[in-house]
C-alpha cells in the first residue's frame, strides 16, 4: 500500500472526503516525524513502536577495492511490531 492507497483506505473508513483524508494522514506523518526528531519514541500500543537509536561507527570493507574503511556513527530509526500487528501475519 503506496501513501495514495492509504488516503483512500482511510478516507473510506472514516467517511471522510479524499482531501480531508490527506490532511489527516499528512498531519500523523509530520506528529512523527516532529516526536522522532526531538528524541522521542512514538508508541501506538499493539501497533508498533518507532525510537530514534544511535548506531556506533563500525569497520567495513570498500567492496570494490577491498579497502577497510571507517563507516562513521549515525542514528537511525528503529521499528518494533506490536502483538496486535504481528497476529495479522501470522
Amino acid at each position: 500500500m503506496n501513501k495514495t492507497e492509504l488516503i483512500a483506505k482511510v478516507a473510506e473508513i472514516a467517511g471522510l472526503s479524499k482531501v480531508d483524508a490527506k490532511k489527516a494522514v499528512d498531519a500523523a506523518v509530520d506528529a512523527v516525524k516532529d516526536t522522532l526528531k526531538a528524541g522521542d519514541k512514538v508508541q501506538v500500543p499493539g501497533i508498533i513502536t518507532l525510537a530514534v537509536e544511535e548506531r556506533a561507527a563500525r569497520k567495513g570493507v570498500n567492496p570494490a577495492t577491498g579497502a577497510t574503511i571507517t563507516i562513521p556513527a549515525k542514528k537511525v530509526v528503529k521499528a518494533k511490531i506490536g502483538s496486535e500487528l504481528a497476529a495479522v501475519v501470522k
